[in-house]
């Protein structure tokens, strides 16, 4: 199906790229830390039959303009943005860090975001794995303001997400790198979104009690216990939400077994 691109205005005047493609419902696409809205490009297409399907750079990164100062509520304008442009009212699925802004967005657009879809929100609720050093925010800014974008990613893979120092030791050898480090500076933004929330804590009992939309919350059954955990976390405190595991997917879930749960859930 033909994909078409455009642009909408945020509240603070940014221009943010979108593309859509297919026939339906819109569902809006929402990718996490280090991505632009190519990453759900693969899932896109496969749901573009059963739905209008749009992904969209967000702010500071792909074809999107971004316009300090940052905050998470600009990053929610912009969702409101592109949800006004779908005539008012979408599905959204949010992947890792995505799911987190898109949880956020939901809970604050009241009636604009109809059912909501999550994959893996990466939060830290209990003592699975070691929360990332209590500093670590303000070091990747630090990172950041002195010119080290492949360190600032390095940083945030081992200490935040827990890639061991070996595999991003071939990640930094590979052609895929260079794009990761252009990204680098958004890193401050997703570390934004996800607030305090990988101090292993569990999470406030009433965080989202004003979000009352059917939720779908899913993990990868390979991947850490410390992330599906979060995702079960998560589902408990919505109420009516239903929680899956997707046997033998990772944090980089193949699309066509997403695709399939997100028609059940959308659709059903």
């Amino acid at each position: 199906m033909a994909e078409a691109t455009s642009e909408v205005t945020s509240k603070d005047g940014t221009r943010i790229a979108i593309s859509r493609s297919g026939e339906g419902p819109a569902l809006i696409l929402i990718g996490g830390a280090l991505s632009d809205g190519l990453g759900a490009q693969p899932l896109a297409k496969l749901l573009a039959p059963r739905f209008t399907t749009v992904t969209f750079d967000r702010r500071g990164r792909g074809k999107s303009g971004d316009r300090p100062p940052y905050a998470v509520e600009r990053e929610i304008e912009d969702i409101d943005a592109v949800i006004a442009a779908l005539g008012g009212a979408a599905f959204i699925h949010g992947h890792s860090s995505g799911a987190v802004l898109s949880l956020e967005a939901t809970a604050r657009l009241p009636g604009k975001v109809t059912k909501l879809s999550l994959y893996e929100p990466p939060f830290i609720t209990d003592a699975a794995r070691p929360p990332p050093p209590p500093d670590f925010a303000s070091h990747i800014n630090a990172l950041l303001a002195a010119g080290q974008r492949g360190e600032a990613v390095e940083y945030f893979l081992v200490e935040v997400v827990g890639t061991p120092v070996g595999a991003v030791a071939q990640m930094r050898s590979a052609p895929a790198w260079p794009a990761l480090e252009a990204l680098a500076h958004t890193l401050a933004y997703d570390v934004a979104v996800l607030g305090d929330r990988m101090s292993g804590k569990p999470l406030p009992p009433r965080a989202w009690d004003q979000l009352t939309v059917p939720v779908l919350v899913m993990d990868g059954g390979a991947s850490p216990a410390w992330i599906r955990n979060s995702a079960r976390a998560v589902a408990e405190l919505l109420p009516g939400a239903a929680h899956r595991s997707l046997a033998g997917q990772t944090h980089s879930a193949a699309p066509e077994v997403v695709a399939p749960e997100l028609e059940r859930f959308f659709l059903g």
